[in-house]
């Protein structure tokens, strides 16, 4: 690409390892691209303002190095407040993460080096998913994501893994993390509104093991939680796990990475174009916002089409 090309690197990702390969990493990019800009983030969020602060300065080509945290942020620094920045930005994913669930939907190899030679190829038009919740100061917060988001037990397992070493890798690091999750977390009494305010309204509420938002297929180091959701049909795919049992959440994670969990009892699948979820009764519900935990319902999320260029494998399967 002839475009001003912006690396945003977190090195920390991967418990350091990232860090680690970073010249074995820039080896390889010089050979993919002509020339760019690198910026390395030292903290929660950085990357989001290493991207605002590129995509200002004209960079047309914006390269996430990093875990599914990291390419969350990227893809808010393409945004100010609700507003894209440029309409003519193109992403590029290199996973070095743990987690690694956006890079499956978008059929990108696992190994970073074979992941690069993506850079730059067959960029696709994608929705970008959009949160509006209450930070864990009770401050109304708003955020875009890319993957997935999710709250109930969710977000209190992503809270636990990443306050806890990922060396044991993406699966089993999630695994023990669901499992302690699911140990800690009580089921919650909650309001979920689709498509509040339309024709198509439908509201739900009862006591909630999970909900889901999706945008893509992957969450919690690979479960194929939304086997059927598209990033380019401008709908919000969402599944709901109702009051269900410790025992039997366990029981049945196995079939989460399979995607046979939607025919489980007590489990729901939808699609809308917007979500409002809510405790009931006070209780605090953690939200998960593409592997992080940012804050806490009520939330209101809603769906923007088209809004990113993001590149793509040769395993692309969406429409």
């Amino acid at each position: 690409m002839s475009t001003k090309t912006y690396v945003m690197v977190n090195p920390a990702s991967a418990n350091g390892k990232t860090g680690r390969r970073w010249p074995e990493f820039a080896s390889r990019l010089r050979g993919c691209l002509p020339q760019f800009e690198v910026g390395f983030t030292e903290y929660s969020r950085h990357g989001v303002d290493l991207v605002r602060a590129a995509v200002k300065e004209g960079a047309r080509h914006i390269v996430s190095v990093g875990g599914d945290g990291t390419h969350n942020e990227a893809v808010n620094g393409l945004f100010e407040g609700e507003s894209l920045i440029a309409d003519d930005v193109v992403l590029s994913v290199v996973p070095t993460g743990t987690g690694g669930d956006l890079r499956r939907t978008l059929g990108l190899p696992a190994d970073p080096l074979k992941a690069m030679e993506c850079i730059g190829q067959r960029p696709r038009e994608v929705d970008v998913g959009r949160a509006q919740y209450l930070d864990h100061d009770g401050n109304a917060a708003l955020a875009h994501f890319i993957n997935i988001s999710s709250f109930g037990a969710s977000g209190t397992v992503v809270d636990i893994v990443n306050n806890s070493s990922k060396r044991l890798g993406g699966r089993l690091s999630f695994l023990l993390g669901v499992v302690r999750g699911t140990l800690q977390y009580r089921n919650q009494e909650m309001r979920i509104i689709l498509d509040e305010g339309t024709s198509e309204e439908r509201v739900f509420q009862g006591r909630f093991y999970n909900g889901v938002v999706a945008n893509a297929r992957y969450f919690g180091g690979g479960m194929l939680i939304a086997p059927d959701a598209s990033m380019s049909d401008g709908l919000l795919d969402c599944v709901f796990l109702g009051d269900l049992s410790k025992f039997r959440v366990l029981k049945g994670t196995s079939a989460i990475y399979s995607g046979a969990h939607l025919e489980l009892d007590d489990v729901d699948a939808y699609r809308a174009k917007t979500v409002r979820a809510e405790p009931v009764g006070g209780a605090e519900v953690l939200i998960d916002l593409d592997g992080e935990q940012p804050g806490l319902l009520p939330a209101t999320y809603s769906l923007i089409p088209a809004a990113v260029q993001i590149c793509t494998g040769a395993e692309w399967e969406m429409s």
